[in-house]
């Protein structure tokens, strides 16, 4: 009896101090395992009187219990305190502040557009969007630029088949509007626009709006005033526009435009007024209507408003430097 007590006094002891169920379930093979110090005892049975055997196995099975039992208490307390330990470290304090996001803004050249289409929308003017995707007729053929013509070798960029490509400029948007409304009309047309240039002021792709007025006794000084009304706007009261002869294939007369920004002429766009023969291409008799079209790059505007000397810069996805506008 005194070797039993002992057993269990020792069992109940390394139980009670315990951290965890593997420490817990050591000590049950320990005792009560197959070759367990309390299992071990039922052979010493053979070795007793026949009349002792019944009061001594039941000793070892009232130790077994005894320790079996205890372990289970102390199996329930590891568990009680191992849930109470996963809850406090998912416990959160509702009275902390929680992380700060940054609060993000429209990007440069979205601004720019914006900005512009208000612009003209006060004027007048109607937005006017199309596909990317184009056919060379739209892109070119009824802009007055055939397939024999130099000023298309400039732009012949992205083809997909023979006759279908990126569109190189937001002019068809001018065309197939004309192909579905009569004039008057007063559009413009922003968009992306897909040409084989890239170096620090060009990309393969940038954002481009085009402008088209139509009505009758359309002359050169409606489009300088329209160009005027745009730039002091963008550029402010202070800005000026100069007009420079050039060429364009649907334009004649056709112009470059220059801005007086920041005390020097920057070129910022092409003008000029409508090529009669575009007006015959889209069912418009050129000795009733005339208009003006003009073309800008919102990331040139952008470059002359903010002094921005890589166009790069636009696509390169700099947190530093978007976040500066």
């Amino acid at each position: 009896m005194d070797e039993i007590k002992k057993l269990v006094e020792e069992a109940v002891s390394e139980i009670n101090i315990a951290k965890d169920s593997t420490t817990l379930n050591n000590i049950r093979i320990k005792y009560l395992g197959k070759k367990g110090l309390i299992t071990l005892l039922m052979k010493k049975l053979k070795d007793l009187p026949q009349d002792e055997r019944p009061k001594f196995g039941a000793l070892v099975n009232d130790a077994k219990n005894v320790v079996q039992n205890r372990i289970n208490e102390k199996l329930r307390e590891i568990s009680e305190m191992e849930k109470r330990q996963k809850y406090e470290k998912m416990a959160v304090d509702v009275t902390t502040p929680g992380a700060r996001r940054d609060i993000g803004h429209l990007h440069i050249l979205t601004q720019i557009q914006k900005e512009l289409e208000d612009i003209f929308i006060s004027m007048g003017f109607e937005v006017v969007e199309g596909p990317e995707v184009e056919d060379t007729w739209h892109n070119f053929d009824a802009l007055n630029t055939p397939d024999w013509h130099p000023a298309r070798d400039v732009q012949d960029s992205f083809y997909f088949t023979e006759n279908i490509l990126l569109r190189t400029h937001t002019s068809p948007i001018q065309v197939r509007t004309m192909l579905q409304r009569k004039p008057p009309l007063a559009i413009v047309s922003p968009g992306r626009v897909y040409r084989r240039d890239y170096d620090s002021t060009h990309l393969p792709m940038f954002t481009q709006m085009e402008g088209l007025f139509i009505d009758k006794n359309v002359t050169v000084k409606h489009l300088k005033f329209t160009l005027e009304q745009m730039v002091t706007r963008i550029f402010g009261k202070d800005a000026k526009v100069r007009l420079k002869p050039s060429f364009f294939p649907f334009t004649e007369p056709s112009y470059e435009v220059d801005v007086w920004f920041g005390n020097t002429w920057l070129e910022i766009l092409g003008a000029g007024m409508v090529d009669p023969n575009v007006f015959k291409n889209v069912g418009y008799d050129p000795n009733v209507w005339s208009g003006f079209a003009f073309g800008l790059g919102l990331e040139r505007i952008a470059m002359v408003k903010y002094g921005i000397k890589d166009i790069r810069d636009f696509v390169r996805n700099d947190i530093k430097f978007l976040e500066n506008y």
